[in-house]
């Protein structure tokens, strides 16, 4: 029996648990919980009704605020935690981790201040001690789907070796569980853009819901929406065909049109006059959307590449321009040739 440490009782971190749970390889799971409180609601509920109310933890999942005691002898750890406090988490977790054991990364979107994806901020961190083997899990899945067991599937991406995938065939065959599938890739750095961008495109979606815009509208920003997924991560290195996948379209969609998406319902309150304080102030989880923005924008601009949708909605979230008028500065651009 292996033991998988997932750290992040966040929705996404519990719902893997509760998942991996399900697994025939039948896992030892430990899930960190940063919360004291929290943890030992858990351990006494045996349930997340914080994050994930309706949904029991097995047996078999074991909640704990210590990092010590959360990995000690684990064989494979998951990152949950929200992309702001990954760096600060796993400098913490480093003297208790074994220097040969690999991370998977669940959190999609890029760290606010250093613009760098999960697995480069994973990488950076825990080079002090080891050479680190990550991967990366993305993929349209809300939470509580997946946690009740209906039909999901995602994609996990690691580097190539020898022309295989080494690590993702590993997590693949160790993650696999009645309604979850796995499907391998080797391109880490397109299935990470892809999940962080799709929620800034989310947020811009929700607007146009929150501002009563119809279908049609939706429609275009959804597939203009992928044309910018597209271009940067391609002008990036990542391959076209990732943003057509699971980690791209597959996902974009969810989060675009999905009820229980937070990016979407940050922008369909944004699109009805609210603040992002205010909309924010009524959120326990977090959208990571909202803090995407700018670093993709960033990024876009040292590559010379045009993001117009993504560059509205940071003007929406961070300069406070009305959703009505950020449509219309879309709409009101140069005519051009459809391309991606």
């Amino acid at each position: 029996m292996s033991k998988i440490a997932i750290l992040g009782a966040g929705s996404w971190g519990t719902a893997l648990a509760i998942i991996l749970s399900r697994s025939p390889r039948k896992h030892e799971i430990t899930l960190w919980v940063r919360d004291a409180a929290l943890a030992a609601a858990l351990q006494k509920d045996r349930e997340n009704k914080t994050y994930l109310p309706g949904c029991k933890l097995p047996s078999s999942v074991q909640p704990t605020d210590s990092l010590r005691s959360a990995l000690e002898g684990a064989e494979i750890v998951v990152s949950a935690v929200p992309s702001a406090h990954v760096r600060a988490v796993f400098t913490q977790a480093l003297p208790h981790l074994r220097a040969s054991v690999p991370v998977a990364s669940a959190t999609k979107g890029l760290e606010p201040l250093t613009h760098l994806r999960m697995s480069e901020v994973l990488e950076q961190t825990l080079a002090t001690n080891f050479l680190a083997e990550i991967a990366v899990l993305s993929g349209p899945s809300f939470a509580l789907e997946a946690a009740l067991g209906e039909p999901t599937a995602v994609v996990v991406a690691s580097p190539k070796v020898d022309g295989e995938t080494p690590l993702a065939a590993r997590i693949q065959e160790e993650f696999a569980a009645p309604g979850f599938r796995l499907y391998t890739n080797d391109d880490v750095l397109g299935v990470e853009l892809a999940g962080a961008m799709k929620n800034v495109i989310a947020i811009a979606a929700g607007a146009c819901e929150g501002l009563g815009l119809g279908s049609n509208a939706q429609a275009a920003l959804i597939t203009r929406g992928l044309a910018e997924m597209t271009r940067l991560a391609v002008a990036l290195g990542a391959k076209p065909e990732t943003l057509a996948g699971l980690a791209g379209l597959g996902d974009l969609v969810l989060t675009c049109k999905g009820a229980p998406s937070r990016n979407r319902l940050v922008g369909v309150q944004l699109g009805q006059g609210r603040t992002l304080p205010e909309v924010l102030s009524g959120m326990r989880m977090v959208a990571e959307g909202v803090n995407s923005a700018a670093p993709l924008l960033a990024l876009a601009r040292q590559h010379h590449i045009d993001l117009p949708i993504t560059e509205q909605v940071d003007a929406i979230l961070h300069r406070n321009l009305p959703a009505r008028e950020a449509i219309r500065e879309i709409m009101d651009r140069r005519q051009k040739p459809e391309s991606f």
